[in-house]
């Protein structure tokens, strides 16, 4: 059974920075795509940052701030969010999709509060 966890989450004034990890990645095998997501109270969860096949992407409210990252020496998918804004208050979770299982891994979430 496997299980993701993420951490790094916390309380920070805008303007801050936090750096979110999930793992253990080696757990799964054949990763296609991992990404993060996040749901703010009320509101959808939506796709943050992805990354797969040598490439990543960004919701547009994040591009320039956030750089999602795969760090095999740490066993973890990483989020680096920089500049941060109170609309970035939100749950964060990890997702990763294995092209051999053809299942979908999520982790259980981490609060990322962003208020002065």
């Amino acid at each position: 059974q496997v299980q993701l966890v993420e951490s790094g989450g916390g309380l920070v004034e805008p303007g801050g920075s936090l750096s979110l990890s999930c793992g253990p990645i080696g757990s799964i095998r054949g990763i296609h795509t991992m990404a993060w997501y996040r749901q703010a109270p009320g509101k959808q969860r939506e796709l943050v940052a992805q990354i797969g096949s040598g490439s990543t992407d960004y919701a547009d409210s994040v591009k320039g701030r956030f750089t999602i990252s795969r760090d095999d020496a740490k066993n973890a998918l990483l989020l680096q969010m920089n500049r941060l804004k109170p609309d970035d208050t939100a749950v964060y979770y990890c997702n990763i999709f294995s092209w051999s299982s053809g299942r979908y891994y999520w982790g259980q979430g981490t609060q990322v509060t962003v208020s002065s």
